[in-house]
């Protein structure tokens, strides 16, 4: 059976979207293979297609609980009973059960951290592993946005795992980032396959406000203009939350907010609700949207700035996917920065967390205050990569904290220096991945965009220029 067989047969698609058969062509032929494909490509496809005609089981390293589980939802409905995501969802019985039928698997979904278990390589070894993909391969990179410890750890995996045929899947990384994902993976040829990071059906727009009230009102006014679904981002919680209420009370009832911190059944079903059209609006943290395939979102708006241009890239690239019209909209007041300068600080252990685990050897578990799941996974780790080098753990700890630091404010910098431009904002993103960028129209507020291609066909004419005349005021603000 060809791949067009497989790709009408299995998952009812008439054509590949760019960059799905070269990268599914290349796994077949047995390279280990690198695709950076746009958000909304469907890097799934790259995986699940090539199962079907390869022997063995396909393990599938992905960073995100949510994600885990949406893959292996959608594998469910298209009929796949094969697949299990082996996560923190399992009680301790049905874990056990799991690894001792592995066999039975074709899919097999796990994080990083699972994969340093002795008792999962133990389970794993026995297996014909025909496929090794590492999902998000970004992470791998102290250069990439959204660097996780463990996925460096992912070599060593694939040696004790007999070195199988490996594909590592992201949507932003630099020159510099997929080299270490080839080191990392240690991948001696690599068959790399790099698309463009543009969308050039989402236009792209910053507005400059005083202030969050004015934040608050422009929200309400753009939510309300534009053709729907569409999703909202903030950099907290408590804020997904206060929009949702001040949206209800403008009459846009078809929302709800969506963070971390909610049980894992409610944000199943807030994810359930928004692809099947039961929501309208979606205010949320970067925890919503990896893995959401709803093709015809139709904007995303940054309440607040994202803290890097390859966040940004990803979350504005869950609008559009269906390639009609969509828009991008941050927005953006003095001082939103320092929330996310806040934000990493928290990420990591301070100096008196990092005494009782080194000089008092206080388990991570004990330490006060307590450490977050993000820090216990910073601190067990370079604890142990300290102790491998010989190295003093406490100030090894500290250099790499500090190290890490020092890039999130080079990448907030970064998203500053691009806000503030006045130079094409597509251009400005595509020069950061050594692009070549292309006129095009509808591109940004830089270049110019007609607003009413993206208008709910219900609003007045009134709002319409309320809008516009509030846009045009944005843009004379200082520092714009």
């Amino acid at each position: 059976m060809n791949v067009e067989n497989v790709l009408h047969e299995r998952f009812g698609f008439a054509e590949f979207r760019p960059g799905q058969r070269e990268t599914i062509e290349s796994v077949l032929s047995g390279q280990h293979t690198l695709s950076m494909l746009p958000t909304g490509t469907g890097k799934s496809l790259c995986y699940q297609l090539p199962a079907y005609l390869l022997p063995g089981t396909v393990l599938i390293v992905s960073p995100l609980l949510s994600l885990m589980q949406d893959q292996t939802e959608q594998l469910k409905m298209r009929g796949e009973k094969r697949v299990i995501a082996l996560n923190s969802f399992l009680q301790y019985e049905e874990k056990t059960a799991a690894l001792a039928n592995l066999n039975r698997y074709k899919f097999i979904f796990l994080s990083p951290e699972m994969l340093q278990l002795p008792q999962v390589i133990g389970a794993l070894c026995p297996l014909t592993v025909s496929l090794f993909v590492v999902d998000e391969a970004h992470c791998i990179s102290q250069w990439g946005y959204d660097f996780r410890p463990d996925y460096r750890l992912l070599g060593d995996v694939r040696h004790e795992l007999g070195s199988p045929l490996t594909l590592a899947l992201t949507a932003t990384a630099t020159e510099k980032v997929r080299q270490d994902i080839r080191e990392g993976l240690h991948l001696p040829t690599v068959k790399e396959w790099v698309f463009s990071v543009n969308r050039p059906n989402i236009a792209l727009q910053v507005e400059t406000l005083q202030n969050q009230m004015d934040k608050h009102q422009r929200l309400i006014e753009l939510v309300t203009f534009f053709k729907k679904p569409g999703i909202v981002y903030f950099s907290g919680r408590k804020a997904t939350e206060e929009a949702v209420i001040q949206l209800k009370q403008a009459g846009i009832v078809r929302a709800a907010y969506y963070h971390g911190g909610m049980e894992a059944s409610d944000r199943l079903l807030i994810q359930h609700q928004f692809l099947t059209g039961e929501l309208d609006v979606v205010c949320a943290t970067s925890a919503f949207g990896m893995g959401i395939n709803k093709e015809n979102i139709r904007f995303v708006i940054h309440y607040h700035m994202p803290p890097q241009m390859e966040s940004y890239l990803q979350e504005i690239g869950r609008a559009g996917r269906d390639g009609n019209p969509s828009i991008a909209i941050l927005l953006y007041a003095q001082g939103d920065e320092s929330r996310h300068e806040f934000i990493a600080a928290m990420e990591f252990p301070d100096d008196g967390q990092i005494r009782q685990l080194t000089e008092y050897s206080v388990n991570p578990r004990d330490i006060q205050p307590p450490l977050s799941e993000t820090q216990e996974r910073f601190a067990v780790h370079y604890k142990q990569e300290a102790n491998q080098k010989r190295l003093n753990a406490a100030v090894y700890m500290k250099e790499r904290r500090n190290h890490l630091l020092t890039r999130k404010a080079e990448k907030r910098n970064e998203m500053l220096t691009w806000i503030f431009s006045s130079n094409c904002r597509r251009a400005d993103y595509m020069h950061f991945f050594n692009e070549k960028p292309l006129k095009q129209p509808h591109c940004c507020d830089c270049c110019g965009i007609d607003l009413s291609i993206y208008k709910n066909k219900s609003v007045s004419r009134r709002s319409e220029e309320q809008l516009n005349w509030r846009n045009m005021l944005a843009q004379l603000l200082p520092g714009k």
